[in-house]
């Protein structure tokens, strides 16, 4: 279902504010993707049910001692996704989404895991299933990731956003990878919209409800409404976030602000989860700028 034309005059406008700010400011640009790369980690791996709480990824990640006992794997998992989240920073500007880079991603992400593995597509006899959906047969995978990469770099009529939100939906339908394909699947989202030059997104383990809905509403009917907002929500929150630090805006949490501005805190929240407010999360913490009106 394409995205309606208010939401798509309301991403113009930031990015427009985004594009006007930033000129000037790249090492600040720089700092907040560096340190929003634990939270990136954290989340994406907790969709995947790792155990790793944020304050471990984030100590992992600083070679620090971890308080109690952690499985390797978990560890390697944080410090993989971690390179490939840094790497594709530089790298989406140099080309566009390619079958190559794919499986580059895959093998940084899953090399030293399961190197058996790692950076290939399933062969015959490996198939995988997510829930109760069975992905297609291995010998078609390669095939349908070619198909699907060439009508992502050749349609030029679709929204963005559509058309980010339907590579992800039908990336992970194909599942192509033996393991790794949710984690790879939303690095190339970032990917996508780092190639458009918007900032990278974090789709957030707290939305993992609405987020398999989206998969389980385009396996069932086609539709792609519930996952083109799942993507506009969180790169509206990451706009509103870079926006308000390239402004140098004294950034306080949301409860603070709603008690400053005597306004209801659950009606500000929940107009910050629908991103009606420029606030942000930042550690899990909902804020926003203490002079927005």
């Amino acid at each position: 279902m394409p995205t309606t034309q208010p939401i798509k005059d309301n991403i113009q406008e930031l990015k427009k504010q985004y594009d006007s700010l930033k000129r000037g400011k790249e090492s600040l640009l720089a700092m907040l993707d560096e340190t929003e790369i634990p939270e990136s980690v954290y989340n994406s791996n907790a969709i995947e049910n790792s155990t790793l709480t944020l304050k471990e990824t984030e100590k992992i990640l600083l070679d620090m001692e971890v308080s109690r006992d952690v499985s390797l794997r978990e560890v390697y998992e944080a410090k993989n996704l971690a390179r490939v989240i840094g790497y594709i920073r530089n790298k989406s500007q140099e080309a566009e989404i390619s079958k190559q880079t794919i499986l580059l991603l895959h093998q940084m992400l899953i090399g030293g895991i399961s190197d058996t593995i790692a950076g290939r597509f399933r062969r015959a006899g490996e198939y995988v299933r997510v829930g109760n959906h069975i992905a297609p047969a291995p010998e078609h995978v390669e095939a349908m990731v070619d198909s699907l990469i060439s009508e992502y770099v050749n349609n030029f009529d679709d929204y963005f956003l559509d058309k980010i939100a339907k590579f992800h939906l039908e990336f992970e339908t194909i599942h192509p990878f033996n393991d790794g394909n949710g984690r790879i699947g939303r690095v190339l989202v970032c990917f996508q919209l780092q190639r458009m030059g918007f900032p990278i997104i974090i789709i957030r383990d707290k939305n993992k409800k609405d987020y398999y809905k989206a998969f389980e509403d385009y396996r069932n009917k086609k539709n792609t409404k519930i996952m083109e907002k799942v993507v506009m929500l969180a790169l509206a929150e990451s706009l509103h976030k870079r926006i308000t630090y390239l402004k140098g805006q004294k950034v306080i949490t949301l409860s603070d602000y709603a008690r400053m501005h005597k306004k209801s805190a659950p009606a500000v929240f929940n107009a910050a989860r629908r991103q009606n407010i420029p606030a942000f999360r930042e550690k899990g913490i909902w804020k926003i700028a203490e002079n927005h009106k």
